[in-house]
Formats: structure tokens, sequence, C-alpha cells
């Protein structure tokens, strides 16, 4: 009898969690794309992939913003093919070099007239330091598409109204904003351990969400909305610089029980970037394709306002 109850309370919590963590709405908007232009960084593979296929789908020309030209190309050859959009290009981005992500963006502004949506997708948790001296999680989960963001950002307001959508987490939660362990070592948590890694990803993510913040106001007036959001657990490449067997364990208990897929992944990005009358909710948080409320320390407008000042230097922009 206890066996059975155990089963049965295993079983609740398996449906509940699957319910809170896996199951995504599916987009429904009917937006037709043609004529625009979108930016996905991280679009060869994972929910931005499956992102990059949505817009070529419609109708869209899709920029895949990826770090290895290889993989990038071969992306962009098979949405191509999956999609029959021959406007889906490959333009090499590595977020851990300022100076690769200025010349990004000078090489899209010469060759590319309009730009409806960035997609700030990529990330990572890996340990070692950017080509710029800074944490490698700091550097291309936030300072990175920081600088880009900020370098497109005229070309967004020409083409407006248009969108910058940036795929957070809700590890954001578990994460705080230490300034001095920025202004002092130039990264966001120290130490090298898997748990280490996984603490700067939450601090990471919650830059995201902060950034965003602070971007909805810097941008009142102008057309141009943005959003951060909580893509739900899914099967990607993220772990792929954690230790080996870790990464077997969580692909092994995480991945096969809880993990939903690239494409169900996608669905709040989409929503994000594609959904009618959410302008009025620019620098908001969503997940599952629903407002969320973040904590105190993800809205408050003095911190938001710190990361960018500090974000700024960092990455040279002052």
């Amino acid at each position: 009898m206890i066996f059975f109850l155990f089963i049965v309370v295993l079983l609740v919590a398996y449906f509940i969690s699957h319910r809170i963590f896996v199951q995504r709405k599916t987009f429904t908007g009917t937006a037709k794309l043609h004529g625009k232009t979108v930016i996905v960084t991280g679009g060869n593979t994972g929910i931005g992939k499956a992102t990059a296929a949505a817009m070529a789908v419609r109708g869209a020309r899709v920029i895949l913003a990826c770090r290895s030209k290889q993989r990038g190309e071969e992306a962009a050859r098979e949405l191509r093919k999956e999609t029959g959009n021959e406007s889906v290009i490959f333009m090499q981005l590595d977020l851990a070099s300022q100076k690769n992500i200025r010349s990004f963006a000078e090489n899209f502004l010469k060759a590319e007239s309009r730009l409806d949506l960035l997609i700030n997708n990529a990330a990572l948790a890996t340990p070692g330091r950017t080509e710029d001296g800074l944490g490698m999680i700091l550097g291309v989960n936030h300072i990175g598409p920081f600088l880009l963001t900020n370098l497109l950002l005229e070309r967004l307001k020409e083409c407006a109204p248009s969108r910058v959508v940036n795929v957070s987490s809700c590890g954001h939660d578990l994460g705080t904003i230490d300034f001095e362990c920025i202004n002092t070592h130039k990264r966001l948590a120290l130490g090298s351990s898997d748990a280490d890694l996984f603490r700067a990803y939450t601090h990471s993510k919650l830059c995201n969400v902060l950034f965003t913040h602070e971007l909805a106001k810097r941008l009142e007036g102008t057309k141009v909305t943005c959003y951060s959001l909580h893509p739900g657990s899914v099967r990607s490449e993220l772990g792929r610089d954690i230790n080996e067997w870790h990464t077997r364990i969580i692909k092994a208990i995480v991945s096969k029980l809880w993990a939903t897929d690239p494409v169900s992944g996608a669905q709040t990005t989409l929503y994000c970037a594609l959904q009618k009358d959410i302008e009025h909710l620019s620098g908001r948080y969503f997940s599952d394709s629903q407002l969320v409320q973040v904590k105190p320390e993800a809205r408050d407008d003095g911190i938001a306002k710190k990361l960018w000042d500090v974000s700024e230097k960092l990455c040279g922009m002052i």
C-alpha cells in the first residue's frame, strides 16, 4: 500500500512538473514577414534554429548569426531546403569578441537595409575568459548581446515598429548582481566548478532581464519594443561545456523526463517577437507565452541603470 501511494505521488509530481516546466503553448499568430529582416544569434542549433525556421516559413529574410562558419552555413542550407525560403543566410558572429561583434554590425549595416527583429538567443555555460578578458559567461550571455543591440539600435529605429527579444531563463530568479565582483574580476561569479558555472549562468540570465527592463525605458517613444523570456527546459547544447559525467546525468534525468524539444521551446520567443498588441508590455518578462511578474531585484530601476552603466564601460561604449 505504501509503495502504491509512493508511485501515485511520483506520477502526480511528474505530471505537475511536466505541465509547469515542459508543456509550451503553441504560438498560433499568423503574422507574415515578407520584406522583414530578422537576426537570430545562435541560430544554427536548438531554440535558435527552431526560431529561425519559424521566421523563414513566414517569409522573413533570416540572418543566422553564429560563431562557427561550418555549422552556420550548414544550418542555413538545411533551413533553406526545409522552408523553401532562399533568404536564410549565415553571418559570422563571435559574442566572445567585441572586435568581431563590431565587425558583424558594420558588415550587416552595409549589406542589409532593414532590421525588424533582433533575437538575442545565444548563451553558454563555459569557464574561461573572452578575448576581451571578461568571464566567458558574462561576456557572451550579457555584454555581447548588450553591445550588439546598441550597435544595431539606429537601424531598428529606422525600421520601426521593430522589436528586440532577449532569451533569458527562469534561472534568473536564482541570480543576483554582484557589482564588486564584476568591477574587480570582470566576472559574474568566482570559481570554475559546475556549481560556480551554474551560479554565473543564473546571474547572466538576471542581467538579460535587467537589460531588457532598462532598454525599454530608453526606447520609449521610438516604436522599438523589447521583451525577455523563459523558453522552458529545452534539450539543447547549453551544457556542452559542463563536466562530461554531469552532462550525462543531466541528459539521462532532466532531458528524458522534463526537457521539451527546441520547436516547443521557441514558442515564447515567437510570441514575444510576433504577437500583436503587446507593445505596451515592452520591458516585461514572459514564460509560456504569458506575462510573468519577476522578483523585485529583476525590475529595480537603480540596479538596471547601474548594470547598464557598468556594461557600457566593459564594452568600451564610454
